[in-house]
Formats: structure tokens, sequence, C-alpha cells
């Protein structure tokens, strides 16, 4: 059957900017890409309480077998979902699959018609699309603007309308943050509700990595936070935190939760364990958290050291980017790094602006100052 041209001439145009996108496995270099924060994906001491939570459980099922509505609501997710109210002090907890999941499942049933989205023009994709399948009109702010936020809310305070406002506590591809405590006291002023996705902010920041909705101390001034499993927590799936009257609200039309089979027990009991482990870990003496942290701070300071300031974007979260134009031009930087050993992902246009195209470190709780130096003393030959 031939492959129909439309299609055809859609790869083609990305082949030609140099933007095509492949799968590749997982390798043995040294890991700058991932979003394994903390190591713990790699956790032998969470894949064995799992192990032995399951069997003490008697959960020994590899499925769901339904979903949460149907057969899949095993007493695990009560469990989990109780744990994680109390962990993120919320009132409600309601677990995706995964964080795409829950951003689709959010804003495609919560805004109605009539009402307003405004987003951070740097919106993660998912929220994107979870956007466009709503019935609300939805409108964009300047970046960590809250001046021009202000005035988007002015603009639609006049009509008898919800206002939500979406942001990113960290941003996936600049790894700043906006200013979460003020952009809180507009909202409250304008009663906009405020969304925030939490999915880099997790096991970074915060108590016991809590994040920093916690770390502000302005939970209940937040209508959802939607926190990720798969970034620093090293497993799988997504939770939406909110009022109990939320939960009730996705449970009964939030279609990614009710047409989809739930996590297997297998999933949940990794996502236990992860949040136990991230307790245990961050009381001993030497905390992942708090090393990931001098990590970061030993970059920034290398960054210095090689005068990169003006081409990294500021941040003091795990992710450092380094603009270098042209989506050619960034692969062969990636490439040439990737032959010495270090795994940097070059991220290309349209996934980001054109010209604003970057190497993307991810640091790690792991990483050694020595493999530190050696990326960066690599990257000072090409930039």
């Amino acid at each position: 059957m031939k492959f129909p041209k439309k299609l055809h001439k859609k790869l083609t145009e990305r082949k030609e900017k140099s933007a095509l996108r492949t799968l590749s496995l997982q390798t043995d270099l040294i890991d700058f890409s991932s979003n394994d924060y903390l190591g713990l994906s790699k956790s032998k001491a969470i894949f064995q309480k799992t192990h032995q939570y399951l069997i003490d459980t008697n959960l020994q099922q590899n499925g769901a077998t339904g979903s949460r509505l149907l057969s899949g609501n095993h007493q695990l997710y009560e469990d989990v979902e109780s744990q994680l109210c109390d962990f993120y002090n919320s009132e409600s907890a309601t677990i995706f699959n995964s964080g795409y999941d829950a951003n689709i499942g959010f804003f495609s049933s919560v805004p109605q018609r009539g009402d307003i989205i405004l987003y951070d023009t740097l919106i993660h994709a998912s929220i994107r699309d979870g956007i466009r399948l709503s019935n609300a009109k939805s409108y964009s702010f300047k970046h960590n603007d809250l001046e021009d936020l202000s005035k988007k809310i002015l603009r639609f305070t006049q009509n008898d309308s919800n206002i939500y406002v979406v942001t990113e506590s960290v941003f996936s591809m600049d790894g700043d943050s906006p200013d979460l405590a003020k952009m809180s006291q507009i909202l409250k002023k304008n009663n906009a509700h405020l969304i925030v996705d939490e999915a880099h902010a997790v096991g970074v920041f915060g108590k016991n990595g809590c994040g920093l909705i916690q770390e502000l101390g302005i939970e209940s001034e937040v209508f959802a936070r939607i926190i990720t499993f798969g970034k620093a927590l090293g497993c799988h799936g997504a939770v939406i935190l909110g009022t109990k009257e939320l939960k009730e609200y996705l449970v009964n039309f939030s279609r990614s939760l009710i047409y989809t089979t739930a996590l297997p027990p297998h999933s949940l009991a990794t996502i236990k364990m992860a949040y136990e482990q991230l307790v245990i870990l961050n009381d001993s003496e030497e905390s992942p958290i708090k090393i990931l942290h001098q990590n970061i701070q030993y970059f920034k300071s290398v960054i210095k050291k090689y005068n990169f300031q003006e081409k990294f974007i500021e941040s003091s979260s795990s992710i450092q980017c380094c603009i270098i134009s042209g989506n050619e031009n960034v692969k062969k930087v990636a490439a040439s790094i990737r032959e010495k050993g270090f795994d940097v992902k070059p991220i290309l246009s349209p996934t980001v602006s054109q010209g604003e195209e970057r190497l993307r470190f991810c640091l790690h709780s792991y990483n050694s100052e020595k493999e530190i130096d050696k990326v960066l003393k690599l990257l000072a030959t090409f930039v």
C-alpha cells in the first residue's frame, strides 16, 4: 500500500530542516539527559520493597483488569492517593496513568464553554493539547511575565467567565520558574484559578522534594497541582491534587481517566515505595536532593569559569540549557560530545522556537564533579 503523499511530504520537510525525530535505545553513556534526577529509577531498594509489598498484600496480578470505574480501582489506589494527600498537604489526590493523561483529562473537561484559559507561551505540549480539546477560549501570555498576565486577566474579568491560569513551576525546556507567590496573589485578587504543573520541581525543591508550591506555602491558593512520577520519582503515572469536589468532578467528566485501563498494582506499589524512599533518603546524611543541589551549584560555577553565562538560560533547577542556534549546529555539537561518552540531548525546532535550539543538560545526584568538569570542558571547544 502506498504511503499517503501528504504524510510523506511532512516527513520530507522534517528531514530537510534536520528536525526528524528518531527512537534510540538506552546507552551506557554518562547521563546528562534523563529526567531521573535522584536516580530512583535504578533503586534496588525500591524494586525489592515493591516486590515484597505485592507478595505480602497478595496483589500478585499483572493487570488492573479494567478502568477505575469498572474493575480496576483496587485498594492500593485508595492507599496511595491517601499517602499523596498527606505528602502534599492536599484535600484530594486523583491518580492518572501519565502526566500527559492528567493534562489532557484536566484541560479538556474542567474549563467550560464561555470560560477563559490563560497559559504561559512556553507551556508544555500536553497542556496545549488538553486546551485544544476544551470548549473554553484560550490565550497565551508572555513567558513568566506577570505584567502581561495581569493585563489579560483585566481584559476578561469584565465578562462573567471563570478564568483559569496555567503555568509550570519549573519549565521543562528552559529550567526557569515564574514568581508563583506573586502570581497567586494576582489571581486571588481577581478570582482566577491557578493550575501549576510541578513535573520538574517535585523531588528537586521543597521539604522531601515536595515541590515549589509547598515550599512557598501557597497550596491553598492553587486550584490544581499536576504532579508526574516519571521524573525525580523514577516511576510512572501522575496525580492531580485539589479539593474533594475537584476529584469528584474529574472522576465523572475526565475522559482520559474514565475511558482507560487503570494502572496495574505493580505501578502503584512502585509509586508508594518511591515516596517512602524519598523521605528516608532525604533524612539521611547523604541526601540525593542535597547532592543534586550541590551539583547544580557546581555546574553553574563551571559555567561562570568558562564565561558561558550569556549562552545558558538562567536556572536554579536540574535543567540547564545552552543556546546553540540551528538544528544542524546543535546536533553536530551533541554528536561530538556523545562520541566522548556523554549523553546530552539537542533540543531542536519546532520543539523550541527557531533560533532557540539548545543543548539541554539534565543534572542528577549521581553525576560527579569530575563528569561536570569534563562535559563543560568539551562544550568549551565548540561554543
